[in-house]
């Protein structure tokens, strides 16, 4: 069986910057720091941190006093950052920079007084936050017929802006039915897309024209690794999405000779590893790597935990920057 990896898979700088974040955080301020949420969307990698001294909690309520308090990298509402200030808790913010450049496009389509409507899934954590960011809660929709339920006091004055994670394909479809609807409608394009899920989509339509299997590794609950799986459907090849090499099942293999594999951008490469080591034991393997794109970004950490690593000193609890 030759099993063909994608290129690029897994981490992306936003998960990569959130999860030392929390790492960096615990070495330097000592465990154990809080963590709202899951910091990304992988049990592997919630377990790894919870070992090492996070702690992961539903809401600020239940952090106690003068605990380091770390929001995920999904981002949180202005109502969660004020609750943290007013218990007055010392915290770091982990949100991924490009889901924080949709939360300020939001707040100034609102500022300038249009009406903004959000393309994603309700209930994700990414759109609880950025929906909290507006002092009216944006419409949401998800599909193009969605919009055709979207009621505006003005059709001259509408934005929108769209969840990071999402299929360009699908987030070019609402717009477009956006543009038909509200002629002026502001916004982005599918520059809100953020690279990261771009690159790992492409990739998996490239690889669904070369294997006649995929398997995603990612959690289900995580958006973008649940739309890796719809796009090999949608292409045609069967999909699977398993958390681990524990998920497999034989019978997916039966007269296949050619396995394609990503992982989302939550997805550590251990579990890409074990994955290969499984199917090992399945069939002889031969390993190819995908000619994809090589992803260089990187995103900085927060300047209290920058600030710890140049000069060698720890800053106190007090100078770690308020919501």
């Amino acid at each position: 069986m030759q099993v063909i990896l994608a290129e690029p898979r897994g981490f992306c700088a936003g998960v990569e910057r959130a999860i030392e974040i929390v790492e960096r955080a615990i070495e330097v301020y000592g465990p154990p720091v809080y963590v709202r949420h899951e910091i990304v969307h992988n049990k592997r990698v919630v377990a790894e941190l919870a070992e090492k001294g996070a702690i992961f909690v539903d809401e600020v309520s239940e952090v106690p006093e003068g605990a380091v308090t770390i929001f995920s990298a999904h981002g949180v509402s202005e109502d969660v950052e004020r609750q943290a200030r007013e218990r007055g808790l010392p915290v770091i913010d982990a949100t991924c920079p490009l889901v924080a450049k949709v939360h300020i496009e939001a707040q100034r389509y609102e500022t300038d007084g249009d009406e903004v409507i959000l393309i994603g899934h309700e209930g994700h954590p990414e759109v609880e936050g950025t929906s909290g960011r507006l002092k009216k809660g944006p419409q949401i929709v998800a599909t193009a017929e969605d919009v055709q339920s979207v009621s505006v006091s003005n059709p001259d004055m509408v934005a929108y802006v769209t969840q990071t994670t999402l299929s360009v394909d699908d987030t070019r479809e609402v717009i477009e039915a956006l543009k038909d609807r509200f002629p002026k409608i502001s916004g982005p394009d599918v520059k809100d897309i953020c690279y990261a899920t771009q690159n790992r989509q492409a990739a998996v339509r490239a690889l669904a024209e070369d294997v006649q299997l995929i398997l995603v590794v990612g959690a289900r609950n995580s958006s973008n690794s649940n739309r890796l799986r719809e796009i090999g459907e949608e292409m045609g090849v069967p999909t699977y999405l398993i958390e681990d090499a524990t998920d497999l099942n034989h019978g997916w293999f039966e007269g296949v000779e050619r396995v394609g594999v990503t992982a989302g951008a939550s997805s550590p490469e251990q579990l890409v590893r074990e994955l290969f080591a499984k199917l090992r034991e399945f069939s002889t393997v031969e390993l190819k790597f995908q000619n994809g794109i090589k992803e260089r970004v990187r995103f900085k950490l927060p300047e209290e935990l920058v600030r710890s690593g140049e000069d060698g000193r720890t800053p106190g609890r007090d100078q770690i920057t308020a919501p």
